[in-house]
């Protein structure tokens, strides 16, 4: 994995304990960052924190414990890190999950709705104010491909008349190819850039959490998937890579720049979702 150095720099990633995105961490500290990893599980946290400042070099880790989908930790997390990192060089929004079964948020918000598409709207609204101070900051949304052969009901959004946890995942995918988008285009010629990407099938345990396939079909599934260092390649290259200093609006798999399903580009719907979530997170439009 190449890429440039990124000693001086602090990388925000959420979902950093596992998986690509521990992977993801783990190299970009091993590049100098400052790594500040966002997860659920504070063990998880630790071990990764200890990971990361083991490597031995000018890269260093910290652990901001939060349950992402909810809208009051997201808040949180974002106080908390720009109390600590007034400037941020690179938000990694990676948190996501599935859910087998629909289950509301304390704040009454479809799960999967709130964790895969509202945190990564909200935390960036509270961020931007840090990447801004960057030279040249860079937001990176892990999206997918499955986001292909959806579209977005907009009467019914989170999912309350019927639900189905792979099609609920898929359309908060899509989600993610709306939110880079229109934030690209809101972005434009202030120094930040937003890109999308799909890791490819990754081999993690995203198909055990909440109980969304059984283990022995899960395992079967993984026997066709790649492992999480390949996972983490494109992630680290939107992070790090001068190849894509200036790239902004893309969607990448494989580190190249390929084309999102044609809904993705609809612009009206990704303002209409736009306005749907900020009123949904209390933030201006």
């Amino acid at each position: 994995m190449t890429g440039e150095t990124m000693t001086g720099k602090v990388v925000v990633i959420t979902g950093g304990t596992a998986g690509i995105g521990r992977v993801t961490a783990r190299e970009l500290a091993r590049r100098g960052a400052a790594v500040v990893v966002v997860g659920r599980d504070r063990d998880r946290g630790g071990q990764t924190v200890a990971e990361l400042n083991a490597l031995g070099g000018t890269g260093c880790g910290a652990f901001v414990q939060a349950d992402l989908s909810v809208m009051a930790e997201v808040r949180r997390v974002a106080e908390t890190v720009t109390g600590a990192w007034p400037v941020v060089d690179v938000l990694i929004n990676n948190a996501g999950g599935m859910f087998g079964r629909r289950i509301l948020t304390p704040e009454g918000i479809e799960a999967t709705f709130a964790l895969n598409h509202l945190s990564y709207f909200l935390l960036t609204d509270r961020l931007l104010p840090a990447l801004r101070q960057a030279p040249a900051a860079r937001i990176v949304n892990v999206a997918s491909h499955a986001h292909f052969g959806v579209r977005l009901d907009f009467d019914d959004l989170q999912s309350a008349r019927r639900f189905g946890g792979y099609r609920a995942y898929k359309r908060s995918k899509l989600c993610n190819l709306y939110f880079t988008y229109e934030l690209a285009r809101r972005l434009e010629g202030r120094g930040i850039t937003v890109n999308a990407l799909h890791p490819g099938f990754v081999a993690t345990d995203i198909g055990l959490r909440n109980r969304w396939v059984p283990r022995s079909l899960w395992r079967l599934f993984t026997l066709f998937a790649i492992d999480v260092d390949k996972g983490a390649e494109t992630p680290i290259h939107l992070a790090c890579s001068p190849e894509v200093v200036s790239v902004s609006g893309r969607y990448f798999f494989e580190k190249r720049p390929v084309r999102s399903s044609a809904v993705s580009y609809d612009q009206a719907a990704a303002q209409r979702l736009w306005e749907i979530s900020a009123d949904l997170t209390e933030i201006e439009a």
